[in-house]
């Protein structure tokens, strides 16, 4: 995607007219267009020293896309802001500068909080490949976007390669990952936090945050998440993605995924087999922080059955590629499983419950089966069903699995599974902005739980009412929101590079196997 002229005219165009106001307030969004930054001012020590410090406010259009764009035989929304709307709109060709498509503004409605009306356009029969842009009066002209044939190849591409990215203890190669190659990190041996005489081998695994650290439950929640991307749409996931292991007859995700787990192993305390906690860089005062030395945390219960969680889920994937390696994966999952079991119990934490399905669907074992039904007996299931994302991805396990199920049971979950998905699918059709949540404060954790849950239902009863409005979480994503801020990608007119904290979703793993989630479902 690239920033066209028009977009540059403006800026051209707004600083010009800052330089001939020089420091009156006010001046900066006309009727079309919302400012947002500072407005223009010169400080007393700098009126003093005779120097003019202009900051040019930013221009957040009326019109909102999708700046990556639409596929060609989706539903294309576009939605409009502004103290007063036009009733119809109009789409331009870039190439030829040409009007292709006009369309009507309807369902417009009044924000007093806001003061603002909102309102929404379809252009659904625009099926032309090209890149457009939208001109409505009162509110100009919206930033550019595409419309072409699987038009999220390249974001899932993107979002599916961060974790090559962030594998630690190798070289990461510039061939496969351009500005992000650098050379092998952490590769001695950690300490243990509590005690620095002990060293451990942790080679491996992926960086959670920019300061190289590591996390195993984070880690284990991630390998779920992309393990069940790959179980919903296995046709999603290729043998191509560009990294090392690429074109050896597994599914690229797999490797990744397989990449973690190995570090994962190395993590369980061979005495106890609980696991440790994190993997945490001492970078103080060092200029270079892959070159830092690396302290390991106390066993940690939440990461010990977290870790049986996420390692009997590979166990059961990966039996038809390495059936040696997938039966010594479960077995470590049952040596944590065991060690969580004699410190605490399985009622105490939830994640047992996803762990035992998990563990029931790889080996059929009654003991895990147990615990489930003790959780299926409890009279706040459902409302644990509707609020825990462990029994949420725990009952979807017991729905696939191919042990021995109580069919009641079963038809119990798919009805709290429906509801879950309807409410959140009311919640959308309600919002001015067509999703489930409105991300006020960069949090967007619940916006992307209801994605989550909105992929699962469509996979298990599809309904295209529910795609469309998984499309439209994606549109807002990368551009149909308040700020008209594309938070997924940096190769559009707006992105998260633009915000002061340059909160890139995809920076951050766990948010980002949820998008990879999202994206396989509808790369179609």
């Amino acid at each position: 995607m690239f920033k066209h002229m028009r977009g540059m005219k403006k800026i051209i165009n707004a600083a010009l007219v800052l330089l001939m106001v020089g420091s009156v307030a006010g001046c900066g969004a006309s009727s079309a267009e919302e400012t947002a930054g500072k407005a223009v001012g010169i400080s007393d020590k700098e009126s003093a020293q005779g120097q003019m410090n202009i900051e040019i406010p930013v221009q957040i259009p009326g019109i909102l896309v999708d700046q990556n764009g639409y596929n060609i035989e989706s539903d294309k929304v576009v939605m409009f802001k502004g103290k007063k709307l036009p009733k119809t709109f109009q789409i331009i060709d870039m190439e030829t500068n040409q009007v292709v498509y006009t369309g009507d503004v309807v369902k417009p409605t009044f924000d007093e909080n806001s003061d603002y009306f909102y309102a929404v356009g379809r252009f659904n029969e625009l099926k032309n490949r090209g890149q457009y842009y939208i001109y409505a009066d009162y509110l100009g002209e919206s930033y550019s976007f595409r419309i072409a044939e699987d038009i999220y190849s390249e974001v899932f591409t993107e979002a599916c390669k961060k974790y090559y990215i962030n594998r630690c203890g190798i070289a990461i190669s510039e061939g496969l990952a351009g500005d992000n190659g650098h050379s092998a990190c952490h590769t001695t041996p950690a300490h243990l936090k509590d005690d620095s005489s002990t060293t451990i081998d942790v080679l491996g695994g992926w960086h959670m945050d920019d300061k190289a650290d590591r996390d195993t439950l984070l880690g284990s929640r991630i390998v779920e998440n992309l393990l069940l991307s790959y179980e919903m749409d296995k046709a999603a996931f290729g043998d191509d993605l560009g990294i090392p292991e690429s074109g050896n007859n597994i599914p690229d995700i797999l490797d990744e995924a397989k990449y973690e787990v190995d570090w994962l192993l190395k993590m369980q305390d061979p005495k106890t087999g609980g696991v440790f906690g994190a993997a945490l860089t001492e970078n103080s005062g060092m200029a270079d922080v892959f070159a830092a030395p690396v302290e390991l945390t106390a066993v940690s219960m939440e990461a010990t059955i977290s870790f049986a969680a996420a390692l009997a889920r590979f166990s059961f994937f990966y039996q038809q590629y390495d059936p040696e390696y997938a039966t010594s994966i479960i077995r470590a999952a049952d040596r944590a499983w065991e060690c969580y079991l004699n410190n605490q119990r399985a009622s105490s934490n939830t994640a047992s419950f996803k762990a035992a399905a998990q563990l029931y669907r790889a080996t059929g074992n009654e003991k895990y089966e147990a615990v489930l039904k003790e959780y299926f007996g409890r009279t706040d299931f459902e409302t644990l069903f509707n609020t825990d994302e462990n029994i949420l991805l725990g009952a979807v396990t017991y729905l696939s699995t191919n042990q021995h199920v109580d069919k009641d049971i079963c038809s119990e979950l798919i009805k709290y599974l429906m509801t879950k998905s309807e409410l959140i699918a009311k919640e959308a059709s309600d919002s001015r902005y067509l999703t489930s949540v409105i991300v006020v404060d960069g949090d967007f954790s619940q916006f992307l739980d209801d994605i989550r849950c909105l992929t699962i239902t469509n996979h298990i009863i599809y309904n295209h009412e529910y795609t469309t409005i998984i499309e439209n979480h994606l549109h807002y994503l990368m551009g149909m929101n308040p700020e008209a801020m594309n938070y997924l990608t940096s190769g559009t007119e707006r992105t998260y590079l633009d915000s002061k904290d340059k909160n890139n979703i995809m920076n951050n793993p766990h948010s980002d196997s949820i998008i990879v989630f999202m994206l396989s479902g509808l790369k179609k």
